[in-house]
This record gives C-alpha cells, sequence and structure tokens, in this order.
C-alpha cells in the first residue's frame, strides 16, 4: 500500500505549522497529501504553495467541491497544479453536501450525480486540449442564446492528472468505479468491505475495467496507545467526532456518512446517534457510539492492534492508505505518522517485483540480477555502451517518483565518462501491489565507444526483466501496466 493523509492549510495550530508537517512528511517517505477545503481553506492555493515546498511528494485536492467552481474552472486549476508541481498533482473531487454547498454557497445540491459525471466529462475534454462543446442536464458550453462560440485553453497539461472521486453512495461508488482513477473513501471498515467494493466493481464492469485500475484510498485516524488505560481514554475522546459525522454532517434528511455506517451493520445506532444530535442531545449521541464502531473505522490501538488493522485494510483491497496521525504537537503528530509509515512498509516486504525498462538498440545488454545475499537484497547490474537514446517517461495514473527507501537503491554508480551530462530517465519499472510506478534514478549519457555500469540494490523476490514499449511524453500506459502484471503473475 501506498502511504497518504489529508490535511487542511488551516487546520493545525497555524498556517506555517501545517506547511512544515507537509514538507517533513515528505522526508518520512509519505507518497501522498491531500488536502481538504471543508467549510474552511480553500485547497488550490495551499496546494501550490505546499507544491514550491516539496520535491517529490504527491499532492492532491481532497477534495475540491464540484458546483461551486465552473468545471472549466476546475480544469485550468487542475493543469495549473499539476504544471507548477511537474507533474505530482492529483484531482480529487467530491459532492460534498447540501449544508455545505446550499447552506454556505448557496448554490443548489440537486442532482450531485450527473452534476459529478459531466464535470469529469468537461474536465478532460478541457485537458485534451481541444475546443470545449458540451451539451449535458447540468453544463451547456458554450451557453446557448448568445453569440459565443467554442474554445480551447490557452494552456496545456504537461502531465496526466488522474481523477479520483470522494464517494460514499451506491450511486456515486458506481460512477467511481466507471469513470475515475481513484476512489477516496472514509468510514471503512476491511470487514464489511463490500458496502462500498460492490457498487465500486459494478462500475468497473460498466466502463470495462479491472480493479487494478482503481487506486483505493482509504483514511482513518491513526494513534498509539501503549496500554489498555490510555487506549480506553482514546476511545472516549473519539466518540463526540464519530456522533457529529453520524448526526451532524450533511443536513436533517442527507447524511451520506451515517448511511454508510448503516450499510456496513450500524443502522439502528446510526439513526438514533442522528436524532439525538439533531435535538440537540450531543452528550446522549455520543454516549450512544460504541467502542466497537470507533476502532472498526480507525486505526487507533495499540501496536499489535494497529499493525493488524493495516493487514486488514491491506487483505480488503485497499491500494492506498490515509493516515491522520494523533499528537497535541507537530513532533508527535511526525512521530506518529513515522511509525505508521514504517508498519505500512512491513506489508510490503517479499511484495516487491521489478521490470527494468530499457530502451531498444542493440548497444544495450540485458541486465542480470544475482541470488539474494546475506542482507536480503538483490544486486543488479547493467551495462550500456555508447549513445544512450533518448527515452519517453511511461506514465500512468498512478506514476510517480518513489524516494530510495521504498525499495531501490543505487549502491554503486556509474563510473564518470568523459563530458558525461547528467540526466534523468526511467530506468527502472516496479510493480508493488500491481500498481505501477516508473521510478526516476539518476544516469548518464555515455559517449561513443565508453560504457557505464549501474548497480542496484533491491529488496524482494527475484526480478523480472524485459523491454517495455516506449510512449509518447505524457501518453497513457494501461496497456503496459496489463503487461508487466503478467509478467509478474
Amino acid at each position: 500500500m501506498r502511504t497518504a493523509t489529508t490535511i487542511e492549510a488551516s487546520g493545525g495550530a497555524n498556517w506555517q505549522e501545517q506547511a512544515d508537517f507537509v514538507v517533513e512528511a515528505e522526508r518520512l517517505g509519505l507518497d501522498v497529501c491531500w488536502v481538504a477545503e471543508a467549510w474552511g481553506s480553500d485547497a488550490p492555493s495551499a496546494l501550490g504553495y505546499y507544491a514550491a515546498r516539496t520535491e517529490r511528494i504527491l499532492l492532491g485536492s481532497g477534495i475540491m467541491q464540484v458546483g461551486i467552481r465552473t468545471p472549466v474552472a476546475v480544469a485550468q486549476t487542475a493543469i495549473a497544479l499539476a504544471n507548477l508541481s511537474g507533474g505530482r498533482f492529483l484531482l480529487g473531487l467530491g459532492a460534498s453536501g447540501p449544508q455545505v454547498i446550499e447552506g454556505l454557497h448557496g448554490v443548489p445540491f440537486a442532482r450531485p450525480l450527473a452534476r459529478m459525471r459531466e464535470t469529469v466529462q468537461i474536465v478532460r475534454e478541457a485537458l485534451a486540449g481541444g475546443k470545449i462543446s458540451f451539451s449535458g442536464a447540468e453544463f451547456t458550453i458554450p451557453l446557448r442564446g448568445g453569440d459565443a462560440v467554442p474554445m480551447r485553453l490557452s494552456t496545456r497539461a504537461e502531465h496526466p492528472i488522474p481523477v479520483y472521486l470522494a464517494a460514499l453512495s451506491p450511486g456515486m461508488l458506481r460512477l467511481t468505479g466507471e469513470i475515475a482513477d481513484g476512489w477516496l473513501g472514509t468510514s471503512f471498515i476491511p470487514e464489511a468491505a463490500g458496502a462500498y467494493l460492490t457498487y465500486l466493481d459494478e462500475g468497473l464492469a460498466r466502463g470495462g475495467r479491472p480493479r487494478t485500475a482503481l487506486d483505493i484510498c482509504q483514511g482513518a485516524e491513526v494513534a498509539f496507545a501503549p496500554d489498555e488505560d490510555t487506549l480506553a481514554a482514546m476511545i472516549a475522546g473519539r466518540k463526540k467526532d464519530l456522533a457529529f459525522s453520524l448526526g451532524g454532517m450533511g443536513s436533517a434528511t442527507t447524511n451520506f456518512y451515517n448511511q454508510a455506517y448503516s450499510r456496513q451493520g450500524w443502522a439502528e445506532v446510526a439513526a438514533e446517534v442522528r436524532d439525538r444530535w439533531q435535538a440537540g442531545d450531543r452528550d446522549g449521541a455520543a454516549n450512544l457510539v460504541t467502542d466497537e464502531m470507533v476502532l472498526a473505522t480507525t486505526l487507533i490501538g495499540t501496536e499489535p492492534m494497529v499493525r493488524q488493522r493495516l493487514r486488514a485494510w491491506h487483505r480488503a483491497g485497499v491500494t492506498t492508505v490515509r493516515l491522520y496521525p494523533s499528537g497535541a504537537t507537530l513532533d508527535a503528530r511526525l512521530a506518529t505518522l513515522a511509525k505508521a509509515i514504517a508498519f505500512v512498509q512491513e506489508l510490503g516486504d517479499g511484495l516487491l517485483s521489478g521490470i527494468l525498462r530499457l530502451p531498444a538498440g542493440p548497444d544495450l545488454q540485458v541486465p542480470k540480477a544475482d541470488p539474494p545475499g546475506p542482507d536480503g537484497h538483490i544486486r543488479v547490474s547493467a551495462t550500456v555502451t555508447g549513445q544512450r537514446p533518448e527515452q519517453a517517461l511511461a506514465s500512468s495514473s498512478h506514476a510517480r517518483p518513489a524516494p530510495p527507501h521504498r525499495g531501490v537503491t543505487a549502491i554503486r554508480p556509474a563510473p564518470p565518462a568523459a563530458k558525461a551530462e547528467p540526466r534523468s530517465d526511467c530506468p527502472l519499472i516496479l510493480l508493488t501491489g500491481r500498481v505501477f510506478f516508473p521510478l526516476l534514478l539518476p544516469t548518464v549519457r555515455a559517449q561513443p565507444g565508453s560504457s557505464e555500469i549501474r548497480e542496484y540494490r533491491v529488496r524482494g523476490p527475484p526480478l523480472l526483466f524485459a523491454p517495455v514499449p516506449a510512449l509518447r511524453p505524457g501518453g497513457r500506459a494501461e496497456h503496459v501496466t496489463r503487461d508487466l502484471c503478467g509478467l509478474v503473475s
């Protein structure tokens, strides 16, 4: 599983602390940081700032609320953030709920499913670079009755922009499976994962796609209790927050969190909590929340308990886990996050397979992998003679540079060739949990007549090596991913 978190720029002790958290989280090896915009700070402004402060971590809007921006404005924002960040932006969209959309923004919440589908369609049309012309139930571009003609954006997306949808209702889950690159979920109980995955799979089938086409991104608070007494206090402290989700999120008649818990076996309790909360009895609502409800949907517990829950999430099909680390200070939050990341990485040991990506040409030798050494690593070497041809970076919805500790480190750099020109390339592709990850490793362009030797250290089972077809820059790589999955399996 990849690791992620979600923050709100205005949610910490101060704005700078949240920025420092993102920077330090990147150093800890976190893969993705999602930025929320509920009813506080907006997401895009903060994402632009965090992009300037970081180098590797993926940054996503988690979520931008559909309906308060036009679809083309969403596309413009996505392009700007993707280009500014060097291709590290993920576009997360959500319908929010009637309380925020109507109560705060004053726009109708009705027909969120149609509005979401058409928004994604228009965004992708804008990203494709052509003239935007759309006629749907919710949006018409250009507006009818005037002199306007279809236009295209004057800026271009320089990188693929994956689209993630936040979904809890059956209809939105089906839509996510049908059209999205990833699902942003919450209130997730791995033992009752069918309450979500059944609808996601129906949508995937409708779109003619396998489950591997969708990043299953689930989130929960993570907190470590040193003993049972501390754990009991932690659980008691979370009950009012859960009661707010069940009774205060949304409106009296529309609460997607309440409905999600109801589908997972707590319909009676969820209904009673909602009724008491709406009646103003907040303490009474919190007292109805059980310990099991808190523990089932969070990563709170002793270290063995958190490890067990992470394994359950992994078995249920989660491919990215969003960690909301507890802690009263920045250092405490980061310490919790570091421990959680280490636990997730433990799940990946022994599950790593890889493929070396070689440009076509007679001057390249197929690399060899030695048997694992005493340290459990496999040493891989590749020799390149003469001028290296240019390579196009194969991109997919989950492509991102990976830090060395995610599985690959160069332990013997190439001997410097005469007038060697430093550059970045994509010589190695890893498949972790059947997700496609090009790793950007430094290489040099060897001069004609010279040679370079690269040795990498990889943790995991023996690697498989094969050439991978070059793609156009910015091209999609689903077929490559499928081929690699076949090789690894």
